[in-house]
């Protein structure tokens, strides 16, 4: 299988972007953005996607953080793009389980669920849920992430417009990163990557109060959306997961 991988630069006269994507990595990471919070944020991603990322921004911080943000957002964009290249094979989105032994999707009776679930000789792994969408708690809050690579861009953002264009008080500048950090700026950073991966991305706050648990949510459920939407589905290797002919 070729590897899906891919190298980007971006240079503007706000940031200096360089990034290198491995789609089917092993969830390492290099983040440097100059924001360590959001730093954080990419890392996670990329564990959880189970991606390798390298990525380096030299932005204008004296100005604010809005530019790097946002400018990793389409950066990170174009390299997935790139690297799911005519996207042919992938999952792009939608429900099921096969085993992680590479078989196909097959139905089951449940009683042979029962016999994938423990893993026995029917067989031998236990089952991979494979669907574009994830739901992920973080204490408080309940985040859902539902993407579609579909190669048309649309953003949806629900649940979140109470936080995110919310004045920064003093106290809470200086209470921590992710308070300074704020949903605004998440929304730039998610609304970047859609438009240069072209995706439908329905990104929605079911509960939370939080900031740092909501935006980690966010970050986490796009994540694990990612990783099921890109993955390989062997029932039609080589083939375009659409009636269109072209995504």
């Amino acid at each position: 299988m070729k590897p899906r991988r891919s190298k980007i630069k971006r240079h503007t006269l706000e940031t200096n972007i360089s990034i290198r994507l491995n789609l089917d990595g092993r969830g390492k990471s290099t983040v440097k953005t100059g924001i360590p919070f959001f730093d954080h944020m990419l890392t996670l991603f990329a564990k959880h996607a189970t991606v390798d990322l390298q990525m380096r921004c030299d932005g204008d911080l004296a100005v604010d953080a809005h530019h790097t943000v946002e400018d990793c957002g389409i950066a990170l964009g174009q390299a997935f793009a790139t690297a799911l290249g005519d996207k042919r094979g992938i999952r792009r989105y939608g429900h099921g389980f096969h085993p992680q032994s590479g078989a196909g999707f097959q139905p089951v009776m449940l009683k042979e669920k029962l016999q994938i679930a423990t893993g026995n000789q029917l067989t031998g792994k236990m089952p991979v849920p494979l669907t574009g969408e994830a739901y992920v708690p973080m204490d408080e809050c309940l985040a859902r992430c539902v993407v579609d690579f579909s190669g048309r861009p649309h953003l949806v953002w629900r649940g979140l417009d109470k936080f995110s264009q919310k004045k920064i008080s003093g106290a809470e500048k200086n209470q921590d990163a992710s308070s300074a950090f704020r949903f605004g700026l998440a929304r730039e950073f998610f609304q970047g990557f859609t438009n240069e991966a072209r995706c439908n991305l329905h990104l929605e706050l079911l509960y939370g109060d939080e900031p740092h648990h909501i935006v980690e949510a966010l970050f986490k459920a796009f994540a694990r959306a990612v990783d099921a939407a890109r993955r390989h589905d062997p029932r039609i290797a080589g083939q375009l997961p659409s009636t269109k002919g072209k995504l």
